[in-house]
């Protein structure tokens, strides 16, 4: 019988589900109370703990941080995937995500903010109460640094998606302790670079308890992003070369690491836990929603994010990851399954990253994907920011290295294809950067940052309907008017 978790994981997933309060999307960020409000005087015993399971647990229940509001943003707006599903399902989101059509009125735009600002306020909670008590001992300043950086990973995607933002670092208690005015992106750097750090210096390297907590490594890897964001090559680099000496391995197999026994693997340098158990569900509509939209054993989900023929055509010859990502309506499945042709499916491509193996299927009694974690930051997206890092900073010979790690991994035993590159010249070693971050994380969220953080979204974007404005997203409406005016709408929305 299939091992679905380890008992460790299970205790932590099963105190997050205790402590968790849902989320409610639909109400207005400003006109409620944040959740986990943090206890006045005296801590009680364990208190600090419990917090910090509680933001693990709003990380899986909030919009825009791991439900389907995510990929609206982060992948549908790419060249490499697209709406799917049925032509006439969710049609007004695709006209805006598709094609860059943007709506500060939208639904999805307030639950992006709303979700991001939510948890940002529950990690608040947990610093103040630290820092108010007066508590200096380690187990404190452990969880003290896991709410900050789980607060600069919210800033930092916050900050791609909306550009300036109002820092919020204080408890709110009522409605009108959020209302800020937006800070520049150097300001808000400048807050995710002091969290970062303080979380780098105070977070262990492992809990071998308790897989998907924050870690030192997740905090400076999600620094050195941030200085790859702002093009400070050399910090970059130094936080990375850090992060590669702290026991992360590529996983033998890259399709592998999308199935639930790739879970908290060697390459997982973050991910947000998931488990589904008879009767118990700690999950939400992410995977769900993505799942192949059929009927019968193929009613999987709902066919969103799928993949587009120009990302298909993007593969090198004989690229195993194609296979790992696409599934191609009327082929087999990987697994002995023959998909159905389109019609009666509604898209000739699926994002495999969602599917499932037909065994997890049958063992959990369902078709719709419920219990495979979401990985946030694996190690070959370590490796190849470390590559881009290294050969803007003129070190080409050592990014070469890094790139072909990641191509060794995926192309195994198979060695006809996905050659080594060899070339140390600058320019190309920058275009292998560019094509190889493209395959290797297709469909996982980093194509749309990557090709504006390049300067490359205008040539490839615009012929899909992107301008310069659409770098960033608008504001939400139901924000600004409920600040009275303080927030600024951003610039030509």
């Amino acid at each position: 019988m299939m091992k679905i978790k380890t008992i460790v994981k299970l205790s932590l997933i099963t105190t997050i589900t205790a402590l968790m309060i849902t989320s409610c999307n639909d109400e207005d960020f400003l006109d409620r109370l944040p959740e986990g409000v943090a206890t006045e005087g005296d801590l009680p015993a364990g208190a600090l703990e419990e917090k910090a399971f509680g933001l693990y647990g709003k990380m899986r229940t909030e919009a825009g941080i791991t439900d389907w509001t995510r990929y609206w943003f982060q992948s549908i707006r790419s060249d490499d995937a697209a709406k799917g599903s049925s032509v006439t399902d969710a049609a007004a989101f695709g006209t805006i995500f598709d094609g860059f059509q943007y709506s500060a009125a939208e639904g999805f735009a307030a639950s992006n903010w709303n979700g991001h600002y939510s948890l940002i306020y529950a990690c608040n909670d947990l610093i103040v109460l630290v820092d108010e008590s007066g508590t200096t001992d380690a187990g404190s300043l452990t969880n003290k640094a896991e709410a900050m950086a789980i607060r600069a990973f919210c800033y930092f995607e916050l900050r791609r998606d909306y550009g300036e933002v109002p820092i919020v670092i204080n408890k709110v208690v009522n409605p009108a302790d959020a209302v800020k005015p937006k800070s520049t992106i150097a300001e808000v750097d400048a807050q995710i670079v002091s969290d970062l750090t303080f979380a780098k210096e105070n977070l262990p390297m492992t809990w071998p308890s308790y897989p998907g907590r924050a870690t030192k490594g997740f905090a400076q890897t999600l620094l050195g992003k941030l200085y790859l964001y702002q093009q400070n090559w050399t910090q970059a680099l130094t936080e990375f070369n850090d992060v590669m000496g702290y026991g992360y391995a590529l996983n033998n197999s890259y399709s592998d690491i999308f199935l639930q026994s790739g879970d908290n693997s060697t390459e997982s340098v973050f991910e947000v836990q998931f488990l589904r158990l008879a009767g118990v569900n700690y999950s939400n509509n992410y995977w769900e929603s993505q799942g192949v939209r059929g009927t019968s054993t193929w009613d999987l989900g709902w066919g969103f994010n799928v993949p587009t023929p120009n990302l298909i055509s993007a593969y090198e010859a004989g690229d195993p990851r194609l296979a790992a990502t696409v599934l191609f309506s009327g082929q087999n499945d990987g697994y002995g399954n023959i998909l159905p042709t389109s019609p009666p499916l509604d898209q000739p491509y699926w994002n495999k990253k969602a599917y499932t193996l037909p065994s997890e299927r049958a063992f959990f009694g369902e078709n719709k994907n419920h219990w495979s974690n979401i990985k946030l930051i694996r190690y070959a997206d370590v490796l190849l920011m470390a590559a881009e890092a290294a050969n803007e900073s003129g070190q080409s010979s050592l990014a070469v290295s890094y790139i072909n790690q990641v191509r060794a991994r995926a192309r195994g035993t198979n060695t006809s294809v996905l050659p080594d590159i060899t070339s140390t010249d600058q320019a190309i070693v920058r275009a292998a950067i560019k094509q190889e971050r493209r395959i290797e994380l297709a469909m996982e969220g980093e194509r749309f940052y990557d090709l504006v953080r390049w300067g490359d979204a205008n040539a490839i974007l615009g012929g899909l309907g992107y301008q310069p404005k659409n770098e960033f997203y608008p504001i939400p409406q139901t924000a600004i008017d409920q600040s009275g005016g303080v927030l600024v709408q951003n610039p030509n929305y």
